[in-house]
């Protein structure tokens, strides 16, 4: 029986996907120091276009030089960054895929060591023994007008849309964070000001690229990992309003996509938000999936479309694989050998070990781990 995952994704601009299968945003440290894409990047990515994702986004890429959060990480701050992601863009389009960058600012999180400039964020304070400043209203200013330039910059180099990253803790969760966000200005103390650096970036790219380009965004609707002082009803707001400030789709970051909100254990976030928002903007799913059957649990429950991420991993191909009778996909653990058949570099591969323990079983990780100095 065919799968309605295989069936076309359309976003609210009327642009369509060719399936509901897309890979998730990813981490993946294979970019060049400077930002530029690698040839490793290029074909992590290309590996999953050919097993048949209808939808390739992109790994965090920071829009300034500030926003940087970790070490090889892709950029689109900057024109020189233009050549690969032209390539890119050019290659999935010539597999029939959908290509989105997500662009993101790492905030408090930015790793001044490595950027050698300041980290800020809504607030002053210290991470990890690393003390950061409060954003001015020029340092706020800026970065909106960074995101919509990086925003340009991937509709000129040809790819179909663009996610800002409201999720995780990173620049935007923190400005709509209690606890990171203390201000007493227009960027702080009520939701709607809280929001306003997120709605004034969506506003600001919506008005800069044609209408036929995708802009989401991306949210952590409760309290996960590093995403603190979020609320589940205020996060329903906030997904309302992007809808009217014009975003194309919302991108929901789950823990686990199996389980009901902590908020209220009798309901899905799926159908919150699904109540919450304009029908005609389709919402993504990810956390955990790993089967056809559970993907097609979301989709029944109103998702119009779901991201993979570690069992895309495992499974480049699991689009083209989910309508073979009695296929299971690849889970944990994996040797690093088999992750660089499936497109992973071997640092990213072994990276996978030290980042997911039980993902990679390999002599290998083990010696980067005891290669590295005590935390």
């Amino acid at each position: 029986m065919a799968s309605p995952l295989l069936e076309p994704f359309r976003f609210a601009n009327g642009v369509v996907a060719a399936n509901r299968v897309w890979l998730a945003p990813m981490t993946n440290l294979q970019s060049h120091p400077d930002g530029s894409l690698s040839i490793a990047e290029r074909n992590w990515l290309l590996r999953r276009a050919d097993g048949g994702f209808g939808v390739i986004q992109t790994c965090a890429s920071h829009v300034s030089e500030d926003g940087q959060g970790w070490q090889g990480e892709m950029g689109i701050h900057s024109d020189r960054h233009l050549p690969g992601l032209s390539a890119l863009a050019a290659d999935l389009v010539a597999r029939g895929a959908t290509g989105i960058v997500q662009l993101f600012h790492a905030g408090l999180r930015a790793d001044s060591k490595l950027t050698g400039l300041r980290s800020w964020s809504a607030s002053a304070g210290e991470e990890g023994g690393v003390a950061f400043q409060a954003g001015s209203h020029e340092d706020i200013q800026r970065v909106i007008g960074e995101f919509r330039d990086a925003a340009v910059r991937a509709c000129a180099a040809g790819f179909h849309g663009v996610e800002l990253h409201g999720a995780h803790g990173y620049l935007f969760g923190q400005f709509l964070s209690v606890i990171e966000n203390r201000r007493s200005d227009g960027w702080g103390g009520s939701l709607a000001n809280r929001a306003r650096l997120l709605r004034d970036t969506v506003r600001a790219i919506r008005a800069a690229v044609p209408s036929t380009f995708v802009v989401g965004v991306r949210l952590s609707p409760e309290d996960s990992g590093h995403a603190r002082g979020l609320d589940l009803d205020e996060s329903l707001a906030v997904a309302g309003w992007l809808c009217q400030d014009g975003v194309d789709f919302l991108h929901l970051s789950l823990h686990d996509a199996a389980r009901n909100t902590t908020k209220r254990p009798r309901n899905h976030a799926v159908t919150l938000f699904r109540e919450a928002v304009e029908r005609s903007v389709p919402l993504v799913v990810a956390g955990q999936i790993w089967t056809r059957a559970q993907a097609e649990e979301l989709l029944e429950l109103g998702a119009g479309g779901v991201a993979l991420a570690r069992c895309a991993i495992a499974n480049p191909d699991w689009p083209r694989q989910i309508e073979v009778p009695g296929w299971q996909p690849r889970r944990p653990p994996l040797s690093v050998d088999e992750l660089v058949d499936r497109g992973l570099s071997r640092p990213f591969a072994i990276n996978m070990g030290i980042w997911w323990p039980g993902f990679v079983d390999d002599a290998a990780v083990q010696e980067r781990k005891l290669s590295e100095p005590a935390a």
